[in-house]
């Protein structure tokens, strides 16, 4: 447990037991909460939790590269506590998002004038998102 909290000391967080609680929901965590149930899972065991102390742990963890947001619907921002290069797929009906590792930097080509003022572009990185409707959904 002290390895897995000094990371986040050393990106200058301060580690109070609602933020403990918060990190350790974010762990592993592959299902792209939002903050509202991540607030949720929290209070159970930290029944005095605020929401905004949820969403300013959110802000900070983004902030630091701990945390990435994922938006499908402008309203319900999803965060992802894997910030290794990786895609997601993600259904628009019942808005559950998979991660998609594979690599597409092959597949994905800029066009040789890309626009005004990037000339010499250079590409760093890339992120695909796929948005379509899940198997659970169709049927």
């Amino acid at each position: 447990m002290e390895k897995f909290l000094q990371k986040y000391r050393e990106a200058g967080l301060k580690l109070t037991p609602q933020r403990i609680a918060i990190l350790t929901f974010l762990d592993g965590n592959t299902g792209h909460p939002t903050a509202e149930e991540i607030f949720a899972a929290v209070r159970e065991t930290h029944p005095t939790v605020s929401f905004a102390t949820v969403y300013n742990t959110l802000q900070a963890l983004k902030t630091r590269g701990q945390l990435t947001e994922v938006t499908i619907n402008p309203e319900r921002k999803h965060f992802d506590p894997n910030t290794e290069p990786h895609h997601h797929a993600m259904c628009s009906e019942c808005d559950k998002i998979v991660d998609i590792f594979d690599d597409f930097s092959e597949a994905l080509k800029l066009p040789k004038d890309v626009g005004a003022g990037f000339d010499g572009f250079s590409v760093t990185g890339n992120h695909v998102e796929f948005y379509g409707v899940c198997g659970d959904c169709t049927e």
